[in-house]
């Protein structure tokens, strides 16, 4: 134990409760003394938002601070978990150890950061580790605190190798924020296996925190967290007591028109709490859907004779004349407001900030809200209970959601009682009211994406022979959960069997190399890998990189162009689920007319018409709402092809793929897209230049500073840009004492020299004859010498043709040529 540290002793009873044992006993609750934080964290109490620590922390904090065990705490929502993470930070910081914290939604990392500012304050660093562009490897290395969410900390322990994520493998204390994330679909297997490759890496302390869960047993076996730090803390220990019901509507035929029927019944059920001065949060699917049921709710308010509102505090009408959104500043005016991760941060700080006081009695908002800020209200009403995912389609809300968002209601210190409701079809009731009584037992989702997790775990080297890949196995939750439930799972010889199985799909598709026991990854496995592909997905790609080969041949008939690339994308696994509704399908067909390739469906058919129409900035406005993500995740996708062409097919090819992409990501002419090669220069300021007639690197550092002001860039931007556009390479080509003529039969050998006398950069250099390939040699150049072989053939002319394309970056390829005659 640190010197810091005062030895804590167990408020409650010797032995700790056991995972076995919850630690719901009435009574024992009531009795139980709570702990000062001065009292054991003297140098660590301004890290504390408050004085004492709470009945659930004091009984868990001498498994935190005395031992030096895993930690798995399961507890019912708003009961305090956050602190528990802190506790375990506290600990690691003494020790000078590294913390990660695993915090399960990207907005979620951000709010860290913000609350986590009086650890900065101490002088303790505390870095969140965002994109793979904005990572800053240095500041990484030396944070005391890191903050991430699984699916960075899965791309760190990929690349811990690397310099870059070096820093991964000295984390000493990992915690897992809502570690029953494990049952999500999309996400669970994620975090399993990037938690298991942590341990194997560094075997950090591990702190999960959960939920109440029936089955804590089970992660706390997957961790080797013994009884003693395992506990499972029930509904007394929730800070006010939950009423939870279903209510059902009358469903109808119309899905808009279902939406206000919703609404209606979560004001119903809202109205009684807001008429005695409580407050009521409800849930909607929807960033846009939480500000028309504000504006919806804020007329039938009126309608009710509600009394709510502000418009009297003259203080509260000039801090919300100061919000950026609108509607917002107006809806806050009447008592009424929304939330949505994608409100301006000042504009949530505030929501915030006024639901706490009391100044906005209705709150409208997404889920993340439930998952994220500490935001309770007497009443919570979770209207709907199906989303529309642009990837997926209309589905179902996750059951952790539900459950979580439930969770917030009742306010500690102020209601008796907190009311929660789940609005849905009648269809559906008997569904939710069996998750209220029971739970959501915490199931293991890797089998579903077994194959490419095990590629996965062949390509990082962690996997050498067939005896590894069942101590892999052994090390993951899925395989903790098919001991105790071995009718559900795989058990036994049945397990090994699968896992078998899978292995020799991955040989047979080429993924995986087997010489005896032995197996080791191949290129397109490392590939795979890399980039997170599905592995169909990445057979995909290496049949596109194989036919831009087949297409280098003059002879061949095969040709790939930019749109042969967009649509091997949109025909990707990854966008298997994206539907198309009815009122999109014309634009769908206006972008693409009637030539789609056959194999696509609508969904995929609406996936290329997003990509085909964002390369030029004119997104029909239909296909708007879902065009942001199903962008991104297609970004993704082309960096995979780019890449997968670079090593697998003709330099030029990759050449065109991260052409494809920059066009994607910055909606800019073919001609201009060049300009996006210049660092610092995205879509707006490469739309003035090309506006002015500047549309490649060439022309802005031809124009110079004078002439990118004129363009409309600002002095120092205009510099900016300058001295970065001069970074890039600037080719000549030199023929030297090229022949113009050469005789039937001779031979002559020649030398041409490719120069680059801007910044260094990668390069495939190729040399053509007539169309047919003579030399081809990747560079970094640098000046690089090509052999050049002239010989008199049949033909009466030959035409030499220089090839010079940059495979990584989007700047046109470049081409120089040369006729001899025959004669």
């Amino acid at each position: 134990m640190h010197p810091l540290f005062t030895h804590v002793r167990s408020p409650i009873e010797t032995p700790l409760p056991s995972r076995n044992r919850d630690c719901d006993v009435s009574s024992r609750t009531d009795s139980e003394p709570t702990v000062a934080v001065a009292e054991v964290l003297p140098e660590f109490a301004d890290a504390f938002p408050f004085e004492e620590f709470n009945r659930m922390q004091s009984a868990a904090l001498p498994a935190l601070l005395n031992r030096d065990d895993n930690v798995v705490v399961s507890a019912p929502t708003a009961s305090g978990k956050t602190a528990l993470a802190e506790l375990a930070i506290c600990k690691t910081l003494a020790e000078d150890g590294t913390a990660l914290f695993l915090a399960p939604l990207r907005a979620l990392t951000n709010e860290k950061e913000s609350e986590w500012e009086r650890f900065e304050e101490m002088g303790y660093s505390v870095y969140v580790v965002t994109g793979e562009r904005d990572l800053n490897p240095r500041r990484a290395e030396r944070a005391d605190i890191l903050v991430m969410t699984p699916e960075k900390a899965d791309s760190a322990t990929r690349k811990h190798e690397t310099s870059r994520y070096s820093f991964i493998t000295d984390v000493d204390c990992c915690v897992i924020d809502e570690v029953h994330l494990l049952d999500s679909d999309r996400r669970g297997a994620v975090l399993e296996v990037t938690v298991s490759r942590l341990r194997r890496l560094c075997d950090p302390r591990v702190v999960a925190l959960s939920a109440t869960m029936p089955n804590i047993d089970d992660v706390a076996d997957w961790l080797d967290a013994p009884d003693e730090t395992t506990f499972a803390f029930g509904e007394k220990y929730r800070p006010v007591p939950l009423n939870a019901d279903v209510k059902t509507y009358s469903h109808g035929e119309n899905a808009f028109a279902d939406k206000y029927r919703r609404l209606y019944r979560a004001l119903d059920l809202a109205e009684p709490h807001i008429r005695e001065e409580g407050q009521a949060l409800v849930f909607v699917s929807s960033r846009q859907d939480t500000v028309q049921a504000a504006k919806k709710a804020r007329d039938e308010i009126v309608e009710r004779d509600i009394p709510m509102g502000a418009r009297g505090d003259y203080d509260f009408h000039n801090d919300a004349a100061d919000l950026s959104n609108d509607t917002l500043r107006q809806s806050v005016l009447d008592g009424v407001g929304f939330h949505h991760a994608g409100l301006a941060r000042e504009d949530k700080n505030k929501v915030e900030q006024w639901f706490k006081q009391g100044k906005i009695q209705l709150l409208f908002s997404t889920s993340t809200l439930a998952w994220g800020v500490n935001l309770p209200a007497r009443c919570v009403v979770i209207r709907d209970t199906k989303l529309h995912d642009p990837l997926e389609g209309e589905v179902d809300m996750s059951p952790l959601d539900v459950l979580q968002m439930l969770g917030r209601a009742g306010r500690p210190g102020y209601d008796d009682m907190g009311y929660a409701w789940v609005v849905c079809d009648r269809s559906d009731a008997d569904k939710y009211r069996r998750l209220l009584r029971d739970g959501k037992e915490i199931e293991s989702r890797l089998a579903a994406e077994l194959d490419a997790h095990l590629n996965a775990e062949i390509a990082l080297g962690t996997i050498d022979d067939v005896d590894d890949v069942m101590d892999w196995l052994s090390t993951t939750f899925y395989y903790a959960r098919s001991q105790s439930a071995p009718n559900e799972y795989d058990a036994g010889s049945d397990l090994r069997n699968r896992v078998s199985d899978t292995l020799s799909a991955l040989v047979d598709e080429g993924f995986v190399e087997q010489d005896g026991l032995n197996v080791e990854p191949t290129r397109l496995g490392q590939l795979a890998s890399k980039f997170y592909l599905r592995l169909s997905t990445a057979r995909r790609f290496a049949d596109v990189a194989e036919r831009c080969q087949d297409a280098a041949d003059p002879d061949s008939a095969v040709s790939v162009d930019a749109d042969d690339l967009l649509t091997a994308v949109a025909g990707a696994t990854e966008f298997d689920s994206v539907s198309a509704r009815s009122d999109e399908e014309d634009a769908v067909h206006a972008v693409l007319g009637d030539s789609v390739d056959d194999s696509l469906d609508a969904g995929q058919r609406k996936v290329l018409a997003i990509l085909r129409s964002g390369m030029t900035g004119t997104t029909p406005t239909e296909l708007k709402s879902d065009a942001w993500v199903i962008r991104q995740n297609a970004l993704r996708l082309l960096a995979a092809m780019r890449e997968f062409v670079d090593t697998l097919g003709p330099a030029r090819y990759a050449n065109l793929a991260c052409r494809v992409e920059a066009r994607v990501e910055h909606g800019i002419s073919a001609d201009a897209v060049g300009l996006t090669a210049i660092d610092g220069v995205g879509s707006g300021r490469a739309g003035k230049l090309a506006a002015a007639g500047l549309t490649s690197p060439a022309d802005v550092v031809e124009a110079g500073e004078d002439g990118l002001v004129r363009a409309g860039l600002s002095d120092g931007v205009a510099e900016q840009v300058l001295a970065n556009a001069r970074e890039l390479p600037v080719i000549s080509i030199d023929w030297g004492d090229f022949p113009g003529t050469i005789a039937p039969g001779d031979n002559d050998m020649r030398e041409v020299t490719v120069r680059n006398t801007g910044g260094s950069a990668r390069a495939g250099l190729r040399v053509t004859v007539n169309g047919r390939e003579m030399t081809a040699k990747p560079s970094y150049l640098g000046e690089a010498t090509l052999p050049v072989a002239v010989f008199g053939a049949d033909a009466d002319e030959l035409t030499f043709t220089v090839e010079v394309a940059f495979p990584a970056l989007p700047l046109p390829t470049i081409t120089e040529t040369r006729s001899v005659l025959v004669r």
